[in-house]
């Protein structure tokens, strides 16, 4: 691969800054270019740059292999058949599938998702949203007051983060281990007097480290959220992605006192750029978030919900999903087998039953930050994600995450081969 074109440098230089800038601990000290900062609100003190604009921009440099954003294999995505769909919805729907709708959302697109979750859920219980990162604000919105506790696990996708940000809530995190969230640790918690809004958890294949929350713990945490009185936040965008063992049984459906706001998402399972995902929960919680929905953006698109709608009654999501697990999972092999090869035997990594994302743990003292900015773009041409950014408290710098989706299997051994040859030299050293 030839050096990237000047206007690529300044993306490579801008995300090498953004990262030495999240590796100095400085995101908070950062002045807005404006002479009216006096002017803003006082939650604008926690909403900075970050790491997600940088990363959206390294994975479309074609000069730089991204094992950085979420990215779904392009290549997969079903381009036919929803180009025939568009072609429907346009010239025969076009009245309809270009005007107005209300804000909950396309009500045969409604429909078809409380049918695939089954009894007793109706398309009363579904609010489609702009991607499931428009849930997380809409949830922040509707439930955060200022200095309010909301549990994260820990490490936590960095996503959730920036939504909660603006409405100023005080974080306290759990740690996981294989199993998804330690509910032990948050028991304890609350029994030393730990009082929660929410607990905000990916149960499936953890963004970032992969981790699923054993059936087990599930069941302690609904009883934990009952006896002490607190909601969860599921996020549920990588579910559907499972590439081995039995799913257990999801949060939502084991919610007997509405207590669950339950998120999932089209963009990993169809196509990112459409921005439709959807929440379900107690009809109170769905008319309030509706009511923000209706607020930030009025609805989503009337045209892409046809669409979807369309694909729902008409293709098999299931067997679309199914190519893509096969895809996925092989993907993730070779970047296990490419990780074992060439990166330094210190590092260890999680090797996911699902999901887009290896979790990789270098010795501590080794800020993966600081090796990316300075070796492993300008050097190696190749960005992933460190591992700060991921902590809601108490940052940790020896962690690193690799998406395995979006890059071609090609890419991935290249990649791998000369990120390891970086870290080999750095360690070392």
């Amino acid at each position: 691969m030839g050096p990237p074109h000047e206007a690529e440098d300044d993306g490579i230089l801008g995300l090498c800054q953004l990262t030495q800038n999240l590796s100095n601990q400085s995101m908070t000290d950062l002045k807005l270019m404006t002479n009216h900062t006096h002017h803003l609100a006082r939650r604008m003190a926690l909403v900075q740059p970050n790491a997600v604009g940088a990363l959206l921009r390294a994975g479309s440099d074609p000069g730089i292999i991204s094992f950085a954003g979420g990215y779904p294999d392009g290549s997969l995505f079903p381009c036919a058949e929803l180009a025939a769909l568009y072609h429907h919805a346009i010239i025969e729907q076009g009245r309809t599938s270009l005007q107005y709708t209300i804000a909950e959302g396309d009500p045969a697109l409604r429909g078809a998702l409380a049918a695939r979750y089954g009894m007793p859920f109706t398309l009363d219980d579904v609010l489609i949203l702009q991607g499931s990162q428009q849930g997380l604000d809409l949830v922040a919105k509707l439930l955060i007051n200022p200095g309010d506790v909301i549990v994260t696990e820990r490490p936590t996708f960095l996503g959730a983060m920036i939504a909660f940000n603006p409405c100023e809530p005080r974080y306290v995190d759990v740690p996981i281990d294989g199993e998804g969230m330690i509910t032990d640790v948050l028991e304890q918690k609350l029994k030393q007097g730990l009082r929660p809004k929410f607990v905000y958890t990916i149960p499936d294949f953890q963004n970032p480290t992969g981790a699923t929350l054993s059936t087990e713990r599930r069941k302690h945490l609904m009883a934990l959220a009952l006896q002490h009185d607190f909601l969860i936040l599921e996020d549920t965008a990588y579910r559907p992605l499972r590439y081995s063992g039995e799913a257990p049984p999801s949060l939502l459906s084991l919610d007997q006192e509405d207590r669950v706001i339950h998120l999932g998402s089209f963009s990993k399972v169809l196509a990112p750029g459409m921005r439709l995902g959807w929440a379900i929960a107690s009809r109170p919680m769905i008319e309030r978030l509706g009511l923000l929905k209706l607020a930030a953006d009025t609805q989503c698109s009337t045209l892409n919900m046809a669409v979807v709608a369309g694909f729902l009654q008409q293709h098999d999501l299931d067997a679309h999903v199914e190519k893509l697990r096969a895809a996925y999972a092989k993907k993730r092999d070779v970047m296990a087998d490419a990780i074992r090869r060439h990166f330094p035997q210190e590092v260890t990594f999680t090797e996911p039953d699902g999901g887009l994302f290896i979790w990789a743990t270098f010795p501590k003292g080794f800020n993966t930050a600081d090796v990316m900015a300075s070796h492993a773009i300008p050097d190696a041409k190749v960005a992933f994600v460190p591992g700060a950014s991921f902590f809601s408290t108490d940052e940790e710098h020896h962690h690193a995450r690799f998406n395995f989706s979006g890059p071609s299997e090609e890419l991935i051994v290249e990649g791998i081969g000369r990120l390891g040859k970086v870290l080999k030299r750095e360690m070392r050293s």
